[in-house]
């Protein structure tokens, strides 16, 4: 494993040390941030203070913070009951209570008639696009820009945001549903009224720590620049790919996305075969969001932006991270190229 090169930090990104530390220290807390004793007060200090550092990352110190276990049940919180709409290049979280009618052109934009209604993400999971958002969304969706691009919530104007830790280097299972005060939600896992009565249960204090000392160290990184020098190895990965092989198309490419994703199609080699293969070679890839990356079908993402059935199963994502080399990229685009090449010579 040791050699292994992992390029699919959209799906999740590796642990960062600051967070492993933080949630060292919450294991010995032994109180419940519920309880009144000095131990439980203990534990609540330590959650509090974590929710106001999330809240200064995301830039909304005056907005409440509802802890979940990740963006997916914060997304049936915030849109249970609600009647909303989003464009079918949303999450399949949103879009399970959404209806999935708004139109997207073949650059990824989508087009928000009344964004009162309207569920939006900022940033696609398998293209890496980025969309305008329109002010008053009801709810948008932060998961893969926070972290690697400056956002703040404040900025967008919507009612409810959604976050994950593991996107960012936190732990898995611990996310946050971001909101202005005085939205209305209905509570969806009731019972002790923790978290000020949206999200009933003990809270996941280690995630939480691990999720704070993430969300800061990554706000570290975006202010000293880091992400240039990600979005300088996308680039030149891209270009080795092109090279080899010139009738790939990278989707995207042409307009605003985040800088550390590639979706190439390559007409002809299936997006699961590749994946497979590259897997073998060493290389962690996907061929969509993760979610949805072990479901042999073509994406919906690109059948909405105007790729045709085939060519929509025969994408790969690569998303790179803040320790990707360029060796890593160039070694995997020489690994690719020489799948490729004996691919087409079979099918030939």
């Amino acid at each position: 494993m040791a050699d292994r090169v992992y390029l699919d930090h959209n799906a999740t990104a590796p642990l960062r040390p600051e967070a492993r530390a933080a949630m060292g220290a919450a294991m010995d807390l032994v109180g419940n941030p519920s309880s009144v004793h000095a131990e439980g007060r203990a534990a609540k200090g330590m959650m509090e203070r974590a929710r106001a550092e999330i809240l200064t990352a995301l830039g909304a110190e005056d907005c409440d913070l509802v802890f979940v276990s990740g963006a997916t049940e914060g997304a049936a919180l915030a849109c249970a009951g609600q009647d909303l709409h989003c464009a079918p290049v949303e999450h399949d979280a949103i879009t399970a209570w959404c209806q999935s009618d708004l139109p997207v052109d073949a650059c990824g934009a989508v087009h928000v008639a009344d964004p009162g209604h309207t569920a939006l993400q900022s940033a696609n999971s398998e293209t890496g696009v980025l969309q305008d958002l329109p002010e008053g969304l009801a709810l948008v969706d932060l998961t893969q820009s926070f972290g690697k691009m400056p956002v703040a919530f404040s900025w967008t104007g919507a009612r409810v945001g959604l976050v994950s830790a593991h996107k960012i280097g936190g732990p898995k299972g611990i996310g946050a549903i971001v909101m202005r005060r005085g939205t209305d939600l209905a509570a969806q896992i009731k019972g002790g009224g923790q978290e000020m009565g949206w999200r009933s249960g003990t809270e996941n204090l280690l995630g939480i720590s691990g999720f704070a000392a993430a969300a800061t160290a990554a706000q570290r990184d975006l202010e000293a620049g880091r992400w240039e020098r990600v979005a300088e190895i996308r680039n030149i990965l891209e270009t080795s790919l092109h090279s080899g092989a010139s009738e790939t198309i990278f989707v995207g490419k042409e307009t605003a996305r985040l800088a550390n994703t590639v979706c190439a199609v390559s007409p002809g080699w299936k997006g699961e075969t590749q994946v497979m293969q590259m897997d073998l070679a060493g290389y962690a890839v996907s061929a969509g969001s993760a979610c949805s990356s072990g479901k042999v079908k073509p994406s919906r993402v690109l059948r909405a932006m105007g790729f045709d059935e085939n060519d929509a199963a025969c994408a790969l994502r690569v998303s790179i991270g803040l320790e990707t080399t360029e060796e890593d990229v160039l070694r995997f685009s020489e690994a690719w190229l020489k799948a490729r090449n004996r691919h087409m010579a079979r099918a030939a």
